[in-house]
């Protein structure tokens, strides 16, 4: 499946000016080549799977919301964002590593890697934020039970807030802070996790503090706290609306593990590229979480649709 290993050893050991300096150039003349056509062909196979079934299982989950009118409910308008979120990323992202797998080599440049560095890194940042805040907002409606209406202001101004928050940890690196090239078989592209440089060292740094490491201990925190009140009153009679709350629980809590396993692989190989010596990270290591990782954006919808109890994809609350 993989070329020979002097040229993998090859590959894996250049710089990062390389690396951008064969973004403007013609790959189909470079001695270079990290996969085979075989493995590109697996790649691309791979990829159209996530592609298209990322789109229309997410565009489902948007349908389904504009149809019925029970699904617009504040905790569904979170669901709603991630959705939305990774269904961008199929049409805009994935789309181009698709294209760029099956001709085996990156098609639009130093300017479209920036591009699609940026918008994978974006809309993930917004899966994740959502779900923390879906974290705190099941740990508040079942700590806190009231009977007052649904309140939509909160789960909109967090939605645009999820937003913002990735906004302002993806637009360092197309200023300046960091940057966005080239990544595993060279048929995608993120953070330049292998830039040997103090600053690129400092927003990598930050970049998993703000954006991986505080909202996953977040998501532990408030649903250790929730599963330990969930455990007190456990012998306490529930109530039909009790009931649903506790499914829609689950049903989070399902969605933040899936997606925790989804691109924690990813995480830890990027750190192994930023921090370990040079040449660390083999094709196969970098390649097989990058898939992990988009495979995320098929995953979520179906998780939404299969844990529901009613044929037309209601995962309603009651507030």
């Amino acid at each position: 499946m993989f070329s020979e290993q002097a040229d993998l050893n090859y590959s894996f050991n250049m710089s990062e000016e390389d690396r951008l300096t064969l973004l403007d150039e013609d790959w189909s003349n470079s001695p270079v080549e990290t996969l085979s056509r075989a493995g590109f062909i697996t790649l691309s196979v791979f990829l159209g799977f996530i592609m298209t079934f990322g789109f229309f299982n997410n565009f489902v989950v948007l349908v389904l919301f504009c149809k019925f009118k029970t699904l617009r409910t504040p905790v569904n308008m979170l669901l709603l964002n991630i959705s939305i979120s990774d269904m961008l990323v199929c049409m805009f992202g994935t789309t181009l590593s698709f294209a760029s797998s099956v001709r085996g080599r990156w098609l639009l440049g130093r300017h479209g890697c920036m591009w699609y560095g940026f918008i994978n890194s974006c809309f993930g940042i917004v899966s994740l934020i959502s779900l923390v805040v879906l974290s705190y907002d099941r740990y508040s409606t079942l700590t806190v039970y009231h009977n007052r209406g649904p309140d939509y202001r909160k789960p909109l101004l967090a939605v645009g807030g999820s937003w913002l928050y990735s906004l302002i940890w993806t637009v360092p690196p197309l200023l300046g802070w960091s940057s966005y090239g080239l990544e595993g078989a060279g048929t995608s592209c993120s953070v330049s996790w292998t830039e040997r440089t103090a600053q690129s060292h400092a927003y990598i740094i930050c970049l998993f503090i703000f954006c991986l490491g505080l909202p996953v201990l977040a998501m532990v925190y408030y649903y250790g706290r929730l599963l330990y009140a969930v455990k007190q009153v456990g012998k306490i009679r529930r109530t039909a609306a009790r009931k649903r709350e506790y499914h829609v629980l689950f049903m989070v809590i399902t969605t933040v593990a899936c997606y925790l396993l989804c691109w924690m692989p990813y995480g830890v190989v990027a750190m192994m590229a930023t921090f370990g010596r040079p040449g660390i990270i083999s094709p196969v290591a970098s390649v097989v979480p990058s898939l992990l990782a988009k495979s995320s954006t098929v995953i979520n919808p179906l998780i939404y649709i299969l844990m529901n109890k009613q044929s037309h994809f209601l995962f309603t609350t009651r507030y």
